[in-house]
């Protein structure tokens, strides 16, 4: 009865005949076993040049590991959701539906570690000392990670979901000398979600729905952003409020002074997870790069 069951589902989803909350778990499990829509095979191996690095971080006193992808095109730095590592976008498919555009040059993905466990997550630990942390990993990134991938004086494009939304972000607004597009995921852009009743200058400093608030009238820094793209979408189905608000704060904070971008916010069936977020990158890299990829999803 099972895999009559299994196969009627199926059918449907391919139909479009169910509702999309149904059909959005049932095309999750299907790709998590190894389904691909576009042609009923098995979802394909990753098959790109790819490259694992383990290596000592002077600020962290670690060792830190990340993953490339690709061997030319633009440079993306990838940060992964809350509490997750360098392997999440492979692990769950962003790799493989980004695959033609890897393969054929046009991108060339770095994707980094995190310590939230440690700093956004611990919610229970001294306020000072996570942020401290986290600044440090900051560091991490700027002085160590991105130096050893940069080749010559190239930008990035900083992206990720959910709290990788977030840290691509802040990449982006507090050192735009190395990023010239963020493309954030369900992004949540306020530091007092996870330190409430902050004073401390740190905090503020890693929160930029608060920096970009202080930016007007300074117009030597909203020059700094002059001619960069800034797509940020999210849903607005199960688990997006709070990152929708935040989305749309943060489009409001740019507006009052000037910066320009692309907010997009999708339907109400359009949840906080993988699925989408794999249709959602398609979708926008294929307008980043300006090439016609959007069939990969």
């Amino acid at each position: 009865f099972c895999p009559f069951l299994w196969l009627f589902c199926f059918i449907l989803l391919e139909e479009n005949l169910v509702a999309p909350n149904f059909a959005s778990i049932f095309i999750e499990i299907r790709f998590r076993i190894g389904w691909n829509r576009r042609n009923m095979n098995p979802r394909r191996t990753v098959t790109m040049e790819a490259s694992y690095h383990k290596t000592w971080s002077e600020h962290l006193q670690r060792e830190m590991e990340y993953k490339t992808y690709g061997y030319a095109g633009r440079a993306v730095l990838v940060f992964p959701s809350q509490n997750q590592r360098f392997y999440e976008w492979e692990d769950n498919g962003m790799i493989d539906v980004l695959a033609p555009m890897i393969e054929n040059g046009a991108l060339r993905l770095i994707c980094c570690d995190s310590i939230d466990e440690e700093t956004w997550s611990l919610t229970e630990g001294n306020q000072h000392q996570r942020i401290a942390l986290h600044e440090r990993w900051f560091s991490y990134v700027v002085d160590e990670l991105i130096p050893s991938e940069r080749r010559g004086e190239e930008t990035f494009i900083a992206t990720g979901c959910s709290m990788g939304g977030y840290h691509s972000g802040l990449f982006f607004f507090r050192r735009p000398e190395f990023f010239d597009t963020l493309f954030s995921m369900s992004g949540l852009f306020h530091a007092d979600f996870f330190f409430p009743e902050f004073e401390d200058k740190l905090i503020y400093a890693n929160s930029p729905l608060d920096f970009i608030n202080d930016w007007r009238g300074n117009a030597a820094l909203v020059e700094r952003f002059r001619g960069k793209k800034i797509f940020c979408c999210c849903g607005q189905g199960e688990y997006e409020g709070v990152t929708c608000a935040s989305t749309h704060r943060l489009q409001q904070s740019l507006e009052r002074i000037g910066i320009s971008g692309h907010f997009d916010y999708w339907g109400y069936d359009v949840s906080h997870n993988f699925f989408w977020w794999r249709k959602q990158a398609v979708y926008f890299f294929s307008k980043i790069i300006n090439a016609q990829y959007a069939s990969a999803a």
